[in-house]
């Protein structure tokens, strides 16, 4: 998943990092618009290819986010979307078929920094704060180019402080085993030293000094997206690739259990800010969601099943010969 506000090259940098258009048709609204526009939802598959291993990848994309004139909501439709999908995977996993469970769930989530606001933002706080339990946030610091190499060593030092004081939990990278090898060791610790990731995204081809690259044209000189020196786009495609294994594990173990605990604990509903459905609503006959709605009627059922066998057990023992004091046996027609 990709959060930011609108412009600061989340699609660019999607398209850049799986080389295709994912958003060929994308409309860019105008700011009368964007005054009540809300939060959309845009999820695309795309297949990648990396050292030969075929990985299949959903990518959710969040336009609108941060565009309102009053923007103190706009990530529920995002924790909602995040909170459908382990839905979905409980049910699959509660269900007779679990072992073909299609794993819809987020696994990442880039959150893009505005390389001009000089930190992190109140929305930017408040949407990490309120996702952080649910989702590994990664985040990015967008369009570097605009920044001089000590601004962005500068600007990445306060987003770390920042997070560290507001007590935001983003993904921690992996450490390494001890008996890894060199190479791997130095490359985790160039990782996690680069957080947040610096990233410029390009989609254009230019030819520089008789080589072919992609990058951004300037009047002062070419911004190489895959050269390292330039940004952090391949340590971002790196730490996607490399550390996809673990992104799973960790929704798996953590983010999920905490859904599923929360789940339980609220009898069957989630909460998004304000109650949906909880167990005194379910007993008292209001108003239920389908999901609710479905659960009581297969618990009904199930209760007139038990009911009707009791009653047939009950009819059975009436029926069978009973021994009479005297010793005869006394039949009853069946």
């Amino acid at each position: 998943m990709v959060v930011g506000e609108s412009g600061l090259g989340k699609s660019t940098l999607v398209n850049s990092l799986f080389l295709t258009d994912l958003y060929p048709e994308r409309h860019i609204p105008s700011a009368s618009e964007k005054i009540d526009q809300t939060v959309k939802i845009d999820a695309s598959t795309v297949e990648i290819e990396e050292r030969g291993v075929k990985l299949r990848l959903t990518v959710v994309d969040t336009p609108g986010f941060g565009d309102s004139l009053n923007s103190t909501d706009c990530f529920k439709p995002i924790i909602q979307y995040i909170d459908d999908q382990f839905e979905r995977y409980l049910n699959d996993e509660s269900g007779l078929n679990r072992r073909h469970i299609i794993d819809n769930r987020v696994h990442c989530c880039f959150y893009f920094v505005n390389p001009s606001s000089h930190g992190l933002k109140p929305l930017d706080i408040a949407f990490m704060k309120a996702v952080h339990h649910k989702v590994n946030i990664v985040p990015v610091l967008a369009k570097a180019d605009t920044l001089t190499q000590l601004e962005v060593t500068t600007l990445k030092r306060k987003i770390l402080d920042q997070i560290d004081e507001f007590g935001i939990r983003i993904y921690p990278l992996p450490d390494c085993d001890s008996d890894e090898d060199e190479d791997y060791k130095e490359q985790c610790r160039q990782l996690k030293n680069a957080v947040p990731f610096a990233v410029v995204g390009a989609n254009t081809i230019i030819e520089v000094k008789g080589r072919k690259v992609r990058g951004r044209m300037y009047p002062w000189g070419v911004v190489e997206v895959e050269n390292p020196e330039h940004c952090d786009f391949i340590k971002l495609r790196t730490m996607l690739i490399t550390h996809m294994q673990d992104l799973q594990e960790v929704t798996q173990e953590s983010h999920y259990e905490n859904y599923r605990a929360e789940k339980l604990a609220n009898g069957g509903s989630i909460k998004h800010g304000k109650s949906t459905g909880s167990v005194d609503r379910m007993e008292n006959g209001g108003d239920y969601s389908d999901k609710e709605r479905e659960l009581k009627q297969k618990e009904a059922e199930l209760r007139r099943m038990q009911e009707r066998l009791a009653r047939m057990q009950a009819e059975i023992e009436s029926k069978k010969p009973q021994h009479i004091q005297n010793g005869d046996l006394k039949s009853q027609d069946l």
